[in-house]
């Protein structure tokens, strides 16, 4: 063994010995883990190291049959997995055992009682019946970046962007100096964009010609439409002759748009005035380089674009890989095409080998704009981000506080999100972190409570986080606003609206007696009111009014 298993990943599971040896061997959790790693892109199962050890017990011997039985076993209670099974002995002497899983690139592997599971991240999730056929279809997605479709060689290829290529691996500080010194041909099969003979499909992509690009199916076509107030198309842009590699399209998209840097001018106080782009060039990017990096290129459909007046579309043909949702897109990252992602990286064109939504998501907040909306919808991804800046007194507050304190990129998401909302209760913050996990939940706000940059009251699910007032002093936060108005004074102030404006739906009350205030707040306000006997309403509950019946008492 040449080094050690630090932890668990989405290519390594760690078991004690006692799963094959214990009086009731756990031979079916074995098998699950071993289709766990085969439907997605292959791994090891350490057998003999537990989860917190990093080496077995250096005196641990494996009987030779152990290896045979494991190997016997796992055939017995899987289909169309294929393992590797042998006996390895650690640096301090101590043995375990190795199962290597094979990818099942063309089939599903499932357990002979017909349960099919996936290894997503550092887990092992069952596949629900209703995402057994996005299994299916994500399967050929797995094998099309190294496969040889067409026979075209080096030479044949486009020479000026394979010496693009090559350039941009040698100067990127991302790519370690061994892949540097690499011959053109070792890096472009490092890259698994050459078998040796012949360019891969995910070779013909970056280097190819148009005419070889065209013949992949399905190289990437991106349309741009522009709309009007109305949702009428005043203005088009199309990239479909295939000449652009997946760099140079991103690049393109960028420069032939010049809405992206329309934008508004704010003051930096004394140190002059900046400008904040409709949209953020790097999120534009990045969101572009997800569409790329993410989607089946066994599917056919176009990127489109829509620009909007107050808002950007992007619509991504094929859905999220399995284990990925809307819901938890901001934690969660299945590579799709793991190989063209590691080029997005090593070229830098994407913050990490994953979805980059944080990067967005701080990016947004930090110029105090709307989180961006995930869709999936029958046969595509959505993204969605508004131009609207919010306040632009809270991109003044972030940058204050940023230069005072080093904050990482959980809690500068974690600040933008609280900032902007000034009192948020703790179950509307965790919808817009995406998690339900207290321990998850106080590590992304990390410093910000250590340094009580951010306060609390209240408990459990009434807890609300705020800014604390003495970081908020001197800032137009600073005046005092309803945003923290105490329930028993806005039920006072909400009674006291109804009754001299009987017949009021919930927007008008909040429009009345305070924007400010988050419209939930008056929300739950009127609905144990309503439950106290204190308000009466009429009408179905997109049109409910409210009203006081004086007969009552």
């Amino acid at each position: 063994m040449d080094k050690k298993i630090t932890m668990e990943n989405e290519r390594v599971e760690k078991k004690s010995i006692r799963i094959i040896t214990g009086k009731q061997p756990a031979w079916d959790e074995l098998a699950k883990d071993c289709v766990c790693f085969a439907n997605a892109r292959g791994g090891k199962i350490y057998i003999g190291i537990e989860d917190d050890d990093e080496i077995p017990p250096n005196n641990q011997i494996i009987n030779n049959d152990f290896v045979n039985q494991v190997r016997k076993r796992i055939s017995e209670l899987t289909i169309n997995v294929s393992v590797i099974v042998s006996k390895k002995t650690a640096n301090n002497g101590g043995e375990y055992i190795e199962v290597e899983i094979q990818p099942s690139q063309s089939s599903v592997a499932s357990t002979t009682d017909g349960r099919y599971y996936i290894r997503i991240s550092d887990a092992c999730k069952p596949v629900m019946p209703d995402e057994l056929n996005r299994l299916f279809t994500d399967k050929p997605a797995f094998i099309w970046e190294t496969k040889v479709v067409q026979k075209i060689t080096i030479e044949q290829c486009d020479q000026q962007k394979l010496l693009q290529f090559i350039s941009d691996i040698k100067n990127s500080k991302r790519v370690s100096d061994f892949v540097k010194q690499k011959s053109k041909e070792e890096i472009l099969s490092y890259y698994q964009m050459y078998d040796g003979n012949y360019l891969t499909n995910l070779g013909i992509l970056w280097i190819g010609t148009n005419q070889q690009r065209a013949k992949l199916s399905y190289a990437p076509i991106v349309q741009f439409i522009k709309y009007d107030q109305n949702g009428y198309k005043i203005k088009k842009e199309l990239w479909d002759d295939f000449s652009l590699n997946p760099k140079e399209l991103i690049q393109s998209i960028w420069e032939r748009i010049p809405e992206w840097r329309e934008g508004i001018e704010i003051s930096e106080g004394i140190f002059g005035r900046k400008i904040i782009n409709n949209y953020n060039e790097n999120v534009v990017r990045e969101l572009l380089a997800n569409a790329l990096v993410h989607r089946p290129y066994t599917t056919r459909g176009d990127i489109f674009i829509n620009l909007y007046p107050d808002k950007l579309e992007i619509h991504n043909p094929g859905l999220l890989p399995l284990g990925v949702t809307p819901a938890n897109i901001l934690h969660q990252s299945v590579r799709r095409n793991e190989h063209l992602s590691k080029i997005f990286y090593d070229l830098n064109l994407m913050e990490r080998e994953g979805s980059g939504y944080d990067k967005i998501f701080e990016i947004l907040v930090s110029e105090a704009k709307q989180l961006p909306i995930v869709e999936e919808k029958n046969d595509r991804v959505v993204v969605i981000i508004f131009n609207k800046i919010k306040n632009v007194e809270t991109i003044q507050l972030i940058e204050k506080i940023k230069q005072t304190y080093k904050l990482n990129q959980k809690e500068i998401i974690c600040l933008g999100i609280i900032a902007q909302s000034k009192s948020i209760i703790a179950t509307e913050f965790a919808k817009q972190i995406q998690s339900q996990d207290d321990k998850q939940i106080k590590n992304w706000l990390g410093n910000l409570l250590r340094y009580k940059i951010v306060q609390t009251k209240g408990k459990t699910k009434g807890m609300q986080y705020y800014i604390n007032p003495s970081i908020l002093k001197g800032t137009s936060f600073e005046k005092t606003d309803l945003s923290n108005i105490q329930e028993h004074r806005l039920k006072i102030l909400i009674l006291e609206d109804i009754d001299k404006y009987p017949n009021s739906s919930l927007v008008d009350i909040h429009k009345r007696i305070g924007e400010e205030i988050p419209i939930r707040k008056i929300r739950k306000c009127l609905y144990d009111a309503v439950k106290n006997g204190e308000i009466k309403t009429i009408g179905g509950k997109k049109f409910r009014k409210y009203f006081i019946d004086k007969k009552v008492g």
